[in-house]
């Protein structure tokens, strides 16, 4: 709601409490524990947004927020909270709203190609650590370099199994690359693609100026983002935010300071973005947030505790809306009182138990003042929201994602030559002419037809039969098969036969012959040599009876039976 083209936000004892739109792209920080009123903050918050004709985007976790798009109704709760807040005036009212879902389901599909999305964000959403984090963007650098478009995850993947194949021929120019990292990265974009990740990566792409639009009485458009399924994808989730941001940023130019910012981005569960999140990719978001100011664009985070967000880019959030805090535990009455000292105390209260004692629908509100100072903290009630709290239903969505100005733009998919299909194409032409299957064209001459071939001539087969009448063989006639031609049979070549030449056969001369060894009788042999005739025969078997018995020999010896 407005209140002299100022965002009305809440009622404190010293009067209403606003915010200026000259000072809304500073950033802000909604904060508070489950239950506290948070998700009508942010409500009321788009609405004021919306009515100064500033386009809004938010994400929609738990489903209450595409209210928006029709006026809400009056009920007890709501005139005891108008009675309150000491609103004079009061109507219910909508917002022009259009609705987006990354998988197509509750919204229009949300699609950006992986170029755009980048080797760094792309790692996180697969979860890759360092090393692989690295050969990611060798990939994307490769790419680059032989002019191969990275669309969708297929040409990924396709990269992936290229570079692993020809490591050796990169590795002086890149780095090395090793097939273990590819495959375990080939493994993250199959466990992407079981989630459903894939259906984001595809063109066409999305336009973020489609974004930037005004109805026809001058509200900015609000941009609900259908995030309940894609919050169950944490790191999908962070990544898709933290690409949009980036795209705001390069798409946007400057516009310095300004009545009113040029669109605003309110990002629930905000944690989820610093969630084991790198330093390079926290020194990104830090530069981001500090610098998209600068192009008319306001970030408000979303989270129940402010240490969920690192202190550098804690301290670049200027718009602060603290609702109640729980503490039960030391570590959260320590957290407790480092909020509390945040704030620019009030002498009215006591900031630290003011914390803990707030009721659903009051926060403590700190924005900044024309002059850039920080307001002192007052502790408020909200107002409630002019739109539907809560959410509605499937046949009202469908009508308006039907019915509104983006249409079927971004319905069909399509897929157009990149790195998948040259990978595949030339993997396609080397296995053809390894397997010599590509043929030259026949030339015209080739292309001619035939002259038909002459036919046979078939003539019948004689063969000889024997007759037991005449006891002898008779040539017969075999009637020929349709079709079998009767092949002349040549006549066997008479060659001439070689007779051996007659050689002198000469005697062989015989060999001396050796004169046989009498072996002893067993009866003329003495004890040792009996003894020794066993061993050997024993380790003959194994050995040879040579080894045999000179081992027997050795062993005799040493028990001293040897003669």
């Amino acid at each position: 709601m407005l209140l002299n083209n100022n965002i009305w936000l809440g009622t404190s004892n010293e009067g209403a409490v606003s915010l200026l739109p000259s000072m809304a792209n500073r950033h802000g920080l909604i904060a508070g524990a489950t239950g506290t009123g948070k998700t009508v903050t942010l409500q009321v918050l788009a609405e004021g947004f919306s009515q100064l004709g500033v386009p809004v985007f938010l994400a929609d976790v738990k489903g209450d927020l595409a209210g928006l798009c029709k006026p809400g109704e009056g009920n007890k709760k709501i005139d005891e909270r108008l009675e309150k807040c000491g609103v004079p005036s009061f109507s219910f009212r909508s917002c022009p709203v259009t609705f987006w879902d990354v998988y197509g389901e509750k919204g229009h599909p949300i699609r950006t190609t992986v170029s755009e999305m980048g080797p760094l964000l792309l790692s996180r959403m697969l979860g890759l650590n360092e090393t692989q984090t690295g050969v990611m963007h060798i990939i994307f650098r490769i790419a680059d370099d032989e002019g191969m478009l990275l669309v969708d995850l297929k040409d990924v993947k396709a990269m992936l199994a290229y570079v692993g194949e020809n490591a050796a021929q990169y590795t002086l120019d890149y780095g090395h690359v090793a097939k273990s990292t590819v495959g375990a990265m080939q493994r993250a974009i199959a466990i992407l693609e079981d989630q459903g990740g894939d259906v984001f990566f595809g063109e066409p792409a999305l336009d973020i100026t489609d974004w930037l639009c005004l109805d026809e009485n001058g509200n900015g458009m609000v941009n609900i983002l259908s995030a309940d399924k894609l919050f169950r994808k944490p790191a999908m989730y962070s990544a898709f935010l933290l690409w949009m941001l980036g795209e705001l940023y390069e798409l946007l130019p400057e516009q310095g300071d300004s009545d009113k910012p040029r669109m605003v981005f309110f990002f629930d569960e905000a944690h989820l973005l610093f969630d084991d999140c790198s330093k390079t990719l926290l020194e990104r978001i830090e530069q981001v947030i500090r610098l998209i100011r600068s192009k008319g664009v306001g970030v408000y985070f979303i989270t129940q505790n402010p240490t969920d967000i690192p202190s550098s880019v804690l301290s670049q959030l200027a718009g602060r809306v603290q609702h109640a805090l729980r503490a039960f535990t030391p570590q959260e009455q320590k957290i407790v009182r480092a909020v509390a000292q945040t704030f620019r105390e009030n002498p009215a209260f006591d900031t630290e138990d003011a914390l803990t004692q707030l009721s659903t629908g009051e926060a403590l509100l700190s924005f900044l003042q024309e002059d850039g100072a920080p307001s002192i903290v007052q502790r408020a009630t909200i107002l409630p929201p002019q739109s539907h709290i809560g959410a509605i239903s499937d046949d009202l969505r469908r009508t308006f994602i039907e019915t509104d100005l983006i249409g079927q733009k971004y319905d069909q998919a399509f897929d157009r030559e990149s790195a998948y299909e040259i990978l595949s194409r030339q993997f396609t032409q080397q296995g053809l002419q390894q397997t010599q299957v590509v043929r030259p064209l026949p030339t015209a001459q080739e292309a001619q037809p035939a002259a038909p071939a002459p036919q046979p001539v078939y003539q019948p087969v004689a063969f000889r039969v024997f007759n037991p009448a005449t006891g002898q063989y008779e040539e017969q006639a075999l009637p020929t098969m349709a079709g079998q031609p009767a092949y002349p049979v040549p006549a066997a070549p008479a060659y001439p036969v070689r007779q051996p030449a007659p050689t002198a056969v000469q005697p062989a001369a015989e060999k001396p012959k050796k004169p046989k060894k009498v072996a002893k009788k067993r009866s003329e042999m003495s004890v040792g040599e009996q003894l020794l005739d066993s061993f050997t025969k024993s380790a003959a078997t194994g050995a040879g009876r040579e080894m045999g018995r000179s081992l027997t020999r050795s062993l005799l010896g040493l028990l001293g039976l040897k003669k």
